[in-house]
This record gives C-alpha cells, structure tokens and sequence, in this order.
C-alpha cells in the first residue's frame, strides 16, 4: 500500500510539473497598453478630403538627455493607413525641424510599409540604417522605439512594429537589441 500511495503521489507531482510547463511557456501573455502621456499634443481626426493635411507626432532624440522628444508633423491626408504611416516613417527620416537628433543616418531610406490584420506593422528600411547607424546600445533603442512610438502613437490600426532590413529578418541593428520580434510601443521613454 505505501509503493502504491508514493506512486500515485509521483504520478501526481509529474503531471503538476507538466501542467505548470504548459502554462508558462503556452505563450499566454496579457497584451499591456501603455498609457500615453498627457504632455503629448492631441493627433487631430483623420480628415477624409483630397488635399487635406493631418498632423502626426514625431519622437526625436535630444542633446539633453536620452528620452524621445515630441514634435509635431504635417502629412497628407489619405484613407489609407499604410500611405499614412509611410508618410510618417519618410518625415522621421527627414529629421527634426525643432534641432533634435535624427535617429537615422541621413543615407537611410524607407523600402516597403505594410500592416497586418493583426495591427502588425512590418517597415522595411535599406541596409544603410545598419551599415551607418551610430554604435551603442542606447543608439539603437532610440531608432526602434522612435519609429515603433511615432507609429503607434499616430495609428490606431498599429499596435506592434516589426523592424525588417532590405526585405529581411535581421538580427540586431548595431549588435544590441533583439529586432527578431515586433515591438509594442514604450512611451516610456517619451519626454515629458
């Protein structure tokens, strides 16, 4: 009776591991949405006319510190979210019109844009954002999450960001920050 009574209780033990594996690792993950910070000017509703502009929040990098500064853009307004954030992405690359530090090296160009179902958006830039991008680990938090940010922030339709190199799946960009995985936006890092 005792070997039966250990038996079951290492049966037991085993299938409380099991069932403990399965729950961690099943990929089960509470989907947080940062709040955005109530310094950060109000996008204004997207306007359906031909012609129209719609304005659209930037973030920059700053002599001052290693936060992500605002700056406000106009873009044409189109019904497509896609030709939007494409806008976007060139105008981040165009670099500040307030003297905040672009992100990109000036050779850095924008491929391809597309967004999912999912609201992934998947943006594609050539290979001088890695080939010229400013060493550092902090460097390359500041390009991710300036485009993930400026797009999220902006779209309701994108809520992660995949970062893609001449059309492909890229390691890093400098050798730091894992880009194998899209990125929620870390308004974190968002001047106040």
């Amino acid at each position: 009776m005792g070997r039966m009574r250990v038996a079951t209780l290492g049966f037991l033990f085993v299938v409380l591991v099991i069932l403990v594996a399965v729950f961690f690792l099943s990929g089960i993950k509470e989907k947080v949405i940062p709040a955005a910070p109530a310094s950060l000017p109000e996008v204004e509703p997207l306007p359906m006319q031909p012609g129209q502009t719609r304005s659209v929040v930037l973030f920059f990098l700053s002599e001052k510190d290693t936060l992500l500064h605002p700056e406000q853009r106009e873009i044409p307004a189109d019904l497509s979210v896609v030709r939007q954030a494409k806008q976007t992405i060139e105008e981040l690359i165009k670099g500040s019109q307030k003297g905040y530090i672009s992100p990109f090296p000036p050779e850095a160009k924008l491929r391809e844009l597309y967004v999912t179902e999912e609201g992934v958006a998947y943006v594609d830039f050539s290979k001088d954002i890695v080939e010229k991008h400013l060493s550092g680990s902090s460097a390359e938090i500041s390009t991710i999450f300036s485009v993930v940010n400026s797009l999220a922030y902006n779209f309701d339709d994108i809520e992660k960001v995949f970062i893609l190199i001449e059309g492909r799946e890229r390691e890093t960009l400098g050798g730091h920050i894992n880009l194998s995985r899209p990125f929620l936006p870390l308004y974190d890092l968002i001047a106040q």
